[in-house]
């Protein structure tokens, strides 16, 4: 099995538990949004999810760049420069993560919120069905 099969298998799981991660955050702001959960406790179960995200993404980018997968690295940096971004101007607070309890019950904030869910939510469904062609492609030549 070669490296680049290898990678595309991994990138296949890893969006697997992306997909899985931004669906856990659609669900809690829009729990927020009907009120069956507090800011606290939206901003308690989603910072400590903020990090392995952007982790797990550099790694995935890291992988294809070392793999010398051109196409899958330049479909993947805008994202991450995105979530660099998105984490270097993040509000000052003690803890890890973007999410301000003060800040996220504004209805702008929580519109954009949940608006970056669903874009990520679908960025990473055609990441994954983009890896699935391409392991697919690998294996067959």
């Amino acid at each position: 099995m070669s490296f680049e099969v290898f990678a595309f298998i991994l990138a296949i799981l890893i969006a697997i538990g992306l997909i899985f991660l931004v669906i856990w955050n659609i669900i809690a702001f829009d729990d927020l949004k009907t009120d069956y959960k507090n800011p606290v406790d939206l901003c308690n179960s989603l910072n400590p999810l903020v990090l392995p995200e952007y982790g797990i993404h550099i790694f995935l980018t890291l992988v294809f760049l070392f793999g010398g997968q051109w196409t899958a690295v330049m479909f993947n940096i805008p994202l991450l420069a995105y979530h660099i971004q998105r984490y270097i101007n993040r509000p000052i607070m003690s803890t890890p993560g973007l999410y301000d309890p003060t800040e996220v019950m504004n209805a702008s904030e929580m519109w954009r919120c949940q608006k970056e869910g669903w874009i990520k939510l679908a960025f990473y469904l055609i990441s994954f069905f983009y890896y699935l062609y391409r392991m697919m492609y690998a294996l067959l030549v």
